[in-house]
Formats: structure tokens, C-alpha cells, sequence
């Protein structure tokens, strides 16, 4: 299935600055509303369901034999038209 993408920055932030800004998406999803993602003259609004699959993923790229860069990705994904089954979002 191919991707669109719909929304997408990238800026180099302090921890703590990267800290706020997932407390804030934290908080958004614990709301019942949209999630509302905003860069420059960029904006996205989505909402997810109650049940949405997590998914935690950290990764090195580079050569195998020598320093590469690491990634730490969490990603929150769902089908469009799916019911919301009424379920808690629960991350530990």
C-alpha cells in the first residue's frame, strides 16, 4: 500500500524541549478530541481512536563496523474507517 505523507518536521530540539512537546501530544490524546500538529505554516489535526495500535522501534543505521546513528521512533497507527470499540488507550 503506498504512503502519503500528510504532515512532517524535522528540527533539530533539546531533550527537554522533545520531553514537552510529547507531554503535550500525552495530553492531547488523553482528551477525547483531535491531536493538532503544528510547524511553521503547517497544520494537522487527526483523532485517533480509543484502541490504536503502538508501536516502539529503535534503530541504528550506518555501517556495521563502525559509529551510525541511532533512532528511537514511536508511532501510533489506525485504520480510517475502524469503529472506535470504546477501549482505553493503555501505555506502559
Amino acid at each position: 500500500m503506498p504512503e502519503e505523507v500528510l504532515f512532517e518536521t524535522e528540527s533539530v530540539r533539546s531533550r527537554s524541549e522533545v520531553a514537552t512537546y510529547l507531554r503535550n501530544v500525552a495530553d492531547a490524546l488523553e482528551g477525547e478530541g483531535a491531536v493538532t500538529l503544528s510547524a511553521g505554516d503547517q497544520s494537522m489535526s487527526v483523532t485517533p481512536p480509543r484502541r490504536v495500535e503502538f508501536e516502539v522501534k529503535v534503530e541504528r543505521e550506518g555501517p556495521a563496523d563502525g559509529p551510525g546513528e541511532l533512532g528511537l521512533e514511536l508511532e501510533l497507527e489506525w485504520d480510517e474507517d475502524a469503529p472506535d470499540d470504546g477501549g482505553d488507550l493503555t501505555i506502559e
